[in-house]
C-alpha cells in the first residue's frame, strides 16, 4: 500500500484494516490538499473534512468515496450557503471581510479580498484562487504549484473578471486624420 501512495505522491497515516486504509486517518494528497477523518475499505467514509492549501476547507459525511452532505468554508471563514447567496452578488460588491468589519474608508476600494495584493505576473490574471495562464488555460496557487486546467466558462469568466498582471489603456483613442 505504501508503494503505491509514493508512486502517487500521496500519504496516509491512520488505522489499517486488512491491509486496507480504514477507521480514523489522515490522508495527504501531492496537491497539499489533506482529507482527515473516517475511511472504510480504502475510501473516504463517515465524518471527514478536507482542507486546502487556500486555507479552505470542506466538512462532510461521505458514504463510499462521495459526499451525501457537507459544508464549504472559505479561507476568510465566509461559510458558502448555496440559496440565498449574498456574498459579492449583483448589488453588493463588497468582499466578505469588508463585509464583516473591515471596510475601507472612500477611495480606498479593495481590489482583492486579502491584503497585500498578489504581485500578478506579467500576462496572468489573478483568479482569487491563484494566477491563471489564458496562453496555457493554466490555474496555479499563489506559490505557482498547479490547480487545475480551466475549461471555457471559466476561461471566459476570468478574462471578463478579473484582475490583470498588466496595464492596458482602455479609454477614449480619438480619430487621428492623417
Amino acid at each position: 500500500m505504501d508503494d503505491i501512495l509514493q508512486y502517487t505522491g500521496s500519504s496516509y497515516d491512520g488505522e489499517y484494516n486488512n491491509g486496507r486504509m480504514e477507521g480514523k486517518g489522515t490522508y495527504g494528497f501531492p496537491t497539499e490538499t489533506r482529507y482527515e477523518g473516517e475511511m472504510k475499505d480504502g475510501m473516504f467514509h463517515g465524518k471527514g473534512s478536507l482542507f486546502f492549501p487556500n486555507g479552505s476547507r470542506y466538512e462532510a459525511t461521505w458514504e463510499n468515496g462521495v459526499a451525501i452532505e457537507g459544508k464549504y468554508t472559505f479561507a476568510d471563514g465566509l461559510l458558502f450557503e448555496e440559496e440565498d447567496w449574498k456574498y459579492c452578488d449583483g448589488y453588493d460588491r463588497r468582499f466578505y471581510t469588508e463585509i464583516t468589519g473591515n471596510l475601507r474608508p472612500a477611495g480606498h476600494e479593495s481590489l482583492v479580498n486579502n491584503e497585500p495584493r498578489h504581485e500578478i505576473p506579467e500576462g496572468h490574471y489573478d483568479c482569487g484562487d491563484g494566477f491563471y495562464n489564458p496562453k496555457t488555460r493554466v490555474v496555479v496557487d499563489y506559490n505557482l504549484k498547479f490547480l487545475r486546467n480551466a475549461d471555457e466558462d471559466e476561461h471566459t469568466w476570468i478574462i471578463k473578471t478579473c484582475l490583470k498582471g498588466w496595464d492596458e489603456y482602455i479609454g477614449f483613442t480619438p480619430k487621428v486624420n492623417a
